[in-house]
Formats: C-alpha cells, structure tokens, sequence
C-alpha cells in the first residue's frame, strides 16, 4: 500500500516548495463579501441601505502543522526558515514589484493558488544541548488571482493557459 501524499507549498513565483512533513488534520477555508452601509441611507423600513462591492479571496488556515526532526537530531529551524521566507518580500513580478511568494497549495490536488499571509511558530521540543526539534505551525493563505497583462505587456490570456501551466508545473515539482 502506498503512502498517502503529502501536504505542500508549491512554490510558482518567487520562494521555494515547502514540504510538509505530516498532513494536516483540517483545512478552515473562509470569505467575505465586501459591503458599504451609507449613514442615513435608509430603507422604507428604517433599515441601512446597504450595496454589495465584491467577495473577498478565500482564506484558508491550517493549525497544529507539525515538524519534527527529533529522531535526526537536526535542528526543525531548517523547516521553519523556509516559512519565514514565505512572509518576506522578494522581488519580481510584473515591474519588479516587491510582494511575497506566490505558492499553490496541494494535498492530493490543487486546492488555493495563494501568498503566506500569516505564520504563526512555537517551537516545543528541543535537545539537552538546545537544539529545537519539534515545532508546530499555524498559517493563513490568502487566494491570489491569476495575473492579468496589462495594456502594452503583450496579449497573454492568464485564465485557463496560466492555471494549466501553474497546475502542471506544480505536478513535475
């Protein structure tokens, strides 16, 4: 029997794959609807008027992620260092714009093209010389749309032909 596979970060622009060491035990996704109440808008019935902007990206976190190197003897930072540069900014993009890494986040398949937004680490387990080897691991994704080309950048067409590529670039990694 094969084992199942394993939860990872994908890296597609800029970052580095990450590789999670044992599968979560729950994905939270979450979204909101962006709205504007106008003061002293008022229905017939006294109720704020209310118009509907946009939905906002989905969000998805993923608690308790587990690290452990305990058994190797080596230092969990190796794992953690990885997260951290997924919160930093890089360069590249369109114009050298700085912004974090743009991941695809993949456990059996493609469930977010998304950025770090939020890492979260406790470091829980160290060697008596002070070695950490055991970590948890909290993160929030954000979705990220797929790029769009601007006037005068060429004539790319970013919806199917840039997800077929992200996705298949994802599945050689």
């Amino acid at each position: 029997m094969s084992q199942p596979p394993k939860a990872r970060l994908i890296a597609i622009d800029g970052g580095e794959t990450i590789d999670f060491m044992f599968n979560p035990n729950q994905l939270s996704f979450s979204r909101s609807i962006s709205l504007e109440q106008s003061q002293g808008a008022r229905t017939e019935q006294g109720q704020s008027k209310v118009s509907f902007k946009h939905p906002n990206p989905y969000s998805l976190t993923i608690n308790n992620i587990l690290f452990d190197t305990y058994e190797t003897g080596k230092s969990v930072l190796t794992y953690i260092d990885k997260l951290k540069k997924a919160v930093e900014f890089s360069e590249g993009g369109e114009g050298d714009k700085k912004r974090p890494p743009i991941y695809l986040f993949n456990w059996h398949e493609d469930y977010l093209r998304c950025f770090v937004k939020t890492l979260s680490y406790k470091l829980t387990l160290f060697l008596p010389d002070g070695t950490p080897v055991r970590a948890t691991v909290d993160l929030t994704l954000e979705e990220v749309d797929y790029p769009v080309s601007q006037p005068g950048q060429g004539a790319s067409n970013p919806s199917s032909s840039q997800r077929q590529k992200d996705t298949r670039s994802a599945r050689q990694v």
